[in-house]
């Protein structure tokens, strides 16, 4: 599993460690990432993610996880998120029919 947030495509930095000498080492600056759960009304479902906590801040400002794929262009979205995005539609669509 990549260390990679799945909504906003935030991944690993790389930098140096600078001692007092100054001396420098390379290190890896990590994501916070946390394995939610989110409530998809429209699918029905929860629907289980790999967000960075600013990936999780971003989708409850915007009012949940279906508001936040609905109103973001796929073009800001990494693959996970267009694919999850897709299924939302689908069955928007089924329920729109349906009635």
């Amino acid at each position: 599993m990549s260390r990679r947030c799945q909504i906003t495509g935030k991944g690993v930095l790389s930098g140096n460690n600078v001692s007092h000498a100054n001396n420098r080492t390379r290190r890896r600056f990590l994501p916070n990432l946390q394995d939610v759960s989110l409530l998809s009304d429209v699918l029905g479902t929860s629907v289980r993610m790999r967000l960075s906590t600013n990936g999780i801040r971003t989708v409850e400002h915007n009012g949940g996880i279906d508001a936040f794929l609905l109103t973001t262009p796929n073009r800001n979205l990494p693959a996970e998120a267009q694919s999850l995005k897709r299924r939302i539609l689908r069955a928007k669509a089924k329920t729109e029919a349906a009635a």
